[in-house]
Parts: C-alpha cells; sequence; structure tokens
C-alpha cells in the first residue's frame, strides 16, 4: 500500500516539485493568486506570531490589512508598529469571511476591547511535563472560583489555556506555586490579560461543523486511506457555505484533528500542503491517539525551524514531505537537511519524494562497528578501539589546549554536564566551577536556560570544555562499560577519577561518569554524537587506593605559614597525622571550620582508616 500511497501523493501541480530545498524563491503563488482574487490584498490566515503577540494571534485583529503599515520591514521601529496597530484599530481583520455593515467594525472593535478586561490566558511552565488531566484537575481544585479552561493548548514546554473572567483571574494567581507535582516540584502559573480567543471570537456552529466533517469526507480516499487536505480554505464546499476555516489557526486545525480521529480511524496518508502552517501543537493529539498515519505531506507551508517536526516525532512515518517550507532553506546542504530529519525520524524511507539515506556524518566510512557472523572477533576488536579512543581523549584533554578535540566530535553533536544539586553550596566540594555548567533538569526549571546549557555543534562543545578546570586524569580508575551497540552506533560510559590541575581547588580529587555515543569516524577512530559528564566529590575509600597515583607523581605544593599552623593546630586537635591533616584541609579550600565538620562525619561513619591516626603512646 505505501507505493501506492506514494504514488497517489504524486499526483501534483506541473513544477510543483521542480524548485531547490535551498533556494529561495518564492512558494505558493497558485494559492496567493486564488485568495487575492476573493479578497483583494489581505490573506487571511494567520501570521506566525511575533513575541509581542500573544499565543493566539490576536494583536493582528487590530491591524489594517490595507495599511502599508502593516507590511514593515521586521527590522522597522516597533513602537511604531504598535503605535500603526492601535491607530488603524477600526480597520478589523475580517477573518470570518462575511461582508459587515458600515459602522459595524468600530462596533465590533469596542466589542473586543470591552471583551479583553474578561478574557485571561494563563500559562504554565514546564506545563507539558504533566498529565492534562492531572493538572487541569489540580488547578480546578486548588482554585476558589469555579471556572471553564478554553482551548488548553502547548507552546513548545508550557501549557497555556484562556479563562474568563476578573475573579477567576485572580483567584488563579492566588494558587501560583500551591500545586506540586510527583517529586514535589511547585508547579508556577502566570496570569495575563488576553484578547478575546479565536476559537471563541469566530465560533463555529454545529451546522458549520457538520458541513467540515462532510467537506473532508469527500477529500478522503478509501482505496488510498488518503486524505487530501491541501488549501482547504478553499474548498468550494466551505466558500458555499460562507465558512473561513484556516488549518493555521490553531483552533481550526484542533477541529480538523479532532474530525480525523472520530471519521478517519484507518488513515494511512496525511496531506496538508499549502495551507501556510507555522505550527504543528493541534498535531500532538494525532500522536498520542490517532489513526496510524505513515505518510505526511507538509509541503508549501510556513514552518520556520526544524524543531517544530518534535511535535509530531512520534509518529511512525514512511514518508515525509516538507519542501517549500522555510526550514528547508536553514541547512548548509542537503546532506545536513536530511541528517536533521534523521534525527526526528529515524526510520523514515522517503524524504521529498526522494528515498531517504541520510549520511552518517561528513567524511566517515560505511564500515560496521560489529559484524554479527564473527561476534567475539568483533567485540575483542570494539573493545580495544574504544580503549584507545579514550587514551587518546584524555590524553589531549589533559593537555590543556583542549582545542584539538574538535575532530573528535560530530558537527551536529551534544553536550551537556551536571553535577550533585548539593555542588553550589560554598563548601569542601568547590565544585562551583562545574556547577554554573551544570545541567541537572531535576532542579534546573527555566526552559531557557536548560536549552542554553545544552551544547549543541562541535565547536561550541570544545570552547565549554575550555572552561572547565585543567585536569589530570588517572587512567588506572577507570571502569569501563559498553552499554549498548548496534551496526553503526555504540554508547559507552567510564567512570574514574581525576586530579584538578590549577585554579582555588588545585590537587584535589574528584569522581567522574562519563557517557559517549559514537559513530564510526575514519580509520579506526570513532565520532562522537553526544557526551554527558557528571562530576561529584569523591569518597575516602575512592581516594585511599588512587591517591599514590593522582598526588604522588606531583610536585607537593609549597605551604604558607598560616597553612603550617593550621595543618599543626589540626593534627592536635584530630589525632591525624600531618599529612592527613594537610589533606584533609587542602579538599575543604583551607577552610577550617569546613574541615573539623567533614573530620567529624567521616570519624563518625568509620570512613577514616587507622593509619590516618597518630599511633596512641
Amino acid at each position: 500500500m505505501s507505493s501506492n500511497l506514494r504514488k497517489y501523493g504524486a499526483k501534483r501541480d506541473e513544477g510543483y516539485r521542480n524548485s531547490s530545498h535551498f533556494s529561495g524563491g518564492r512558494s505558493g503563488s497558485a494559492s496567493n493568486g486564488n485568495f487575492r482574487r476573493r479578497n483583494g490584498h489581505h490573506t487571511g490566515y494567520d501570521s506566525p506570531a511575533s513575541k509581542l503577540q500573544n499565543d493566539d494571534g490576536n494583536v493582528d485583529m487590530f491591524q489594517s490589512p490595507n495599511d502599508p503599515q502593516s507590511r514593515r520591514p521586521p527590522y522597522a521601529n516597533q513602537q511604531n508598529r504598535w503605535r500603526s496597530n492601535w491607530h488603524n484599530g477600526d480597520q478589523l481583520d475580517n477573518a470570518a469571511g462575511k461582508d459587515r455593515q458600515p459602522g459595524e467594525g468600530a462596533m465590533q472593535q469596542d466589542m473586543v476591547k470591552g471583551a479583553m478586561q474578561d478574557w485571561f490566558m494563563v500559562k504554565i511552565p514546564c506545563g507539558r511535563r504533566y498529565d492534562k488531566t492531572w493538572l487541569m484537575n489540580s488547578i480546578q481544585s486548588y482554585c476558589s472560583v469555579p471556572f471553564t479552561p478554553v482551548d488548553f493548548h502547548y507552546d513548545r514546554s508550557w501549557a497555556q489555556f484562556f479563562v474568563e473572567g476578573a475573579s477567576v483571574a485572580e483567584a488563579l494567581r492566588e494558587i501560583c506555586y500551591k500545586i506540586r507535582g510527583e517529586k514535589s516540584q511547585k508547579v508556577s502559573l502566570f496570569v495575563c490579560p488576553s484578547f478575546v480567543p479565536y476559537s471563541v471570537r469566530y465560533k463555529f456552529t454545529d451546522e458549520q461543523i457538520e458541513q467540515i466533517k462532510l467537506t473532508m469526507k469527500k477529500r478522503y480516499d478509501i482505496e488510498e486511506q488518503a486524505l487530501d487536505l491541501q488549501k482547504l480554505r478553499f474548498d468550494p464546499d466551505l466558500m458555499d457555505h460562507d465558512i473561513d476555516f484556516v488549518l493555521n489557526r490553531r483552533h481550526c486545525l484542533t477541529i480538523a484533528v479532532q474530525i480525523i480521529q472520530n471519521s478517519f480511524p484507518e488513515l494511512s496518508y496525511l496531506n496538508l500542503s499549502n495551507n501556510k502552517l507555522y505550527r504543528l501543537d493541534a498535531l500532538c493529539d494525532i500522536v498520542d491517539s490517532g489513526p496510524e498515519i505513515r505518510i505526511l505531506d507538509l509541503s508549501r507551508n510556513q514552518l520556520r525551524s526544524v524543531l517544530e517536526l518534535n511535535k509530531v516525532k512520534g509518529l511512525k512515518l514512511d514518508e515525509l514531505w516538507l519542501e517549500g517550507n522555510p526550514l528547508c532553506r536553514t541547512f548548509q546542504d542537503q546532506s545536513a537537511y536530511q541528517r536533521a530529519i534523521h534525527n526526528y525520524f529515524p526510520q523514515l524511507l522517503w524524504l521529498d519524494g526522494q528515498q531517504f539515506n541520510p549520511p552518517i556524518a561528513p567524511g566517515t566510512d560505511a564500515r560496521w562497528l560489529m559484524n554479527p557472523s564473527r561476534q567475539e572477533d568483533e567485540d575483542e576488536d570494539l573493545r580495544e578501539r574504544v580503549l584507545q579512543f579514550l587514551k587518546k581523549y584524555y590524553s589531549v584533554y589533559d593537555s590543556g589546549d583542549r582545542q584539538n578535540l574538535l575532530g573528535a566530535y560530530h558537527d551536529e553533536a551534544c553536550f551537556s554536564v551536571s553535577v550533585p544539586a548539593s555542588a553550589g553550596n560554598p563548601g569542601p566540594s568547590c565544585l562551583s566551577l562545574y556547577f554554573k555548567h551544570s545541567r541537572n533538569l531535576n532542579t534546573l526549571k527555566d526552559p531557557y536556560v536548560q536549552q542554553k546549557l545544552l551544547k549543541h555543534r562541535k565547536q561550541d562543545i570544545v570552547d565549554s570544555l575550555c572552561l572547565l578546570p585543567k585536569t589530570q586524569h588517572d587512567l588506572s580508575s577507570f571502569m569501563i562499560d559498553m552499554c549498548f551497540q548496534t551496526e553503526k552506533m555504540i554508547c559507552f560510559s567510564v567512570n574514574g577519577l581525576f586530579r584538578e590541575a590549577g585554579g582555588n581547588s588545585q590537587d584535589s580529587i574528584r569522581a567522574f561518569t562519563r557517557t559517549f555515543i559514537a559513530i564510526p569516524g575514519s580509520g579506526t577512530n570513532l565520532c562522537i554524537m553526544n557526551d554527558q559528564l557528571f562530576v561529584r566529590d569523591t569518597t575516602s575509600e575512592e581516594v585511599s587506593g588512587t591517591i599514590a597515583s593522582l598526588v604522588g607523581p606531583s610536585p607537593r605544593p609549597t605551604l604558607s605559614q598560616v597553612q603550617c599552623e593550621m595543618v599543626q593546630t589540626f593534627s592536635i586537635q584530630s589525632g591525624m597525622k600531618l599529612d592527613w591533616s594537610e589533606k584533609c584541609l587542602m579538599d575543604n579550600a583551607w577552610d577550617y571550620n569546613r574541615a573539623a565538620q567533614i573530620f567529624i562525619k567521616f570519624q563518625n561513619e568509620g570512613k577514616i582508616p587507622q593509619e590516618a591516626f597518630k599511633p596512641k603512646p
């Protein structure tokens, strides 16, 4: 059936597939021409929301479609743009597709301005992590004023919905941080005034919904299990009934998705091309509970970022069409484009009508990491390759010039570092140099900071590695585990100890865990795709076994007179030998009180070996 569907999807206008992914030409001319004939110069589609617009796109309703100010370039003065929007508020967007009587526009504007005082948007940071039913039930149970949420949706990681009434808004503000998630994290709510939601302002009647259903059923090919919704707004059946059904408006696409879920359970091919889509939020419901779509056509829309595909990556697609979207022009070349799409749909067979064979990495060969027919030999060979890789990697890492690690990473690699949550507190660990780079999602709630701390692309990764303290790793302490491997990918981890070779915590011993995901590189090398580093303080048992290899070879630091006096006093009070007292103070950055606290704690727990103490007289 898949081949038949591909033939079905290939029936397009002449020249429709001839433009390049990476050309800067205009697209969708036929669609624009049809609409100009209907509505003059105003397209009637929603434009991608700017930072000054709310998520419902309602700011556009006060912008004149005929005013040249509305076509001001993006670098135009923002203040003038707002002044233009409000100054021309009597020329409302004819989004409902109906002719208005003289004075009706101004009258509706007054109604909307008045309604704005009664509508509010509720935003929940990281709301996508919570179950929708649990989240809304919790909010409604804590809120002292009953309310009905309108147009619940997600904007990236945020959950959002609208409510009506100032009393409801105030009650919601009061429950901010009162709700707690499964891990006792506080749920925050932001409430701000909003225009009337599209789904309320342009609500479809039951008769109109039924007509939309009939129109979609006429576009469904039962034999091919294909639904063609391209240019749906201009369907004669909808236009004849004066229904303006614009799929790039969230509430319209949500209605379409609901109809698909209820009326087309066997759907395999969904064509959404030529609808000026710039967001795919509403398609999340198809991923969660919808038909098993194998072919998805999103070509000739306004998708600007490949990150939008994250919302539909749960679909097990065989074929995907994206050509004609602005996101296609954001890649340097075709191979970079294919690799990016492969990250979201690794099982994809066809992309934009071409057989999909994404390159593994620039300059890599097609050799396999293992051959099932020679499993034992290959395992031994792979183990040796990993060991050689780690020796070479840490030799460069400890050399002082980590820019030389650039060739070890893939162009699209990712890297992050994390430390225990307590590492940011003042104390003996002195992991603060790592803490400011730490991407511990259990404690880090800000989505912007989470994204910022995830280093993407090899130059950014190496630059961030250069900011970390200089080190000397103890190769004899390494414990290596190859936890997962396929024909073209391997995941392995290494645990061990290192000594900081500079800074305020010089000679401090740290423990680390590092997880690599790698693919074959040139020759016998490995190419890192993902790198995760976890750093923590060591235990006394860990240090006692490796202290000689890490500290012994390095010259003994010269102590100041004050430090010598501290060592003598600490040795007398603790009963430990001078070298152990010195080590305890050094590991705690010469903080005497903190060193004493750690000593008492370890002594009570029996973690200090007997040889650390002076012999009793």
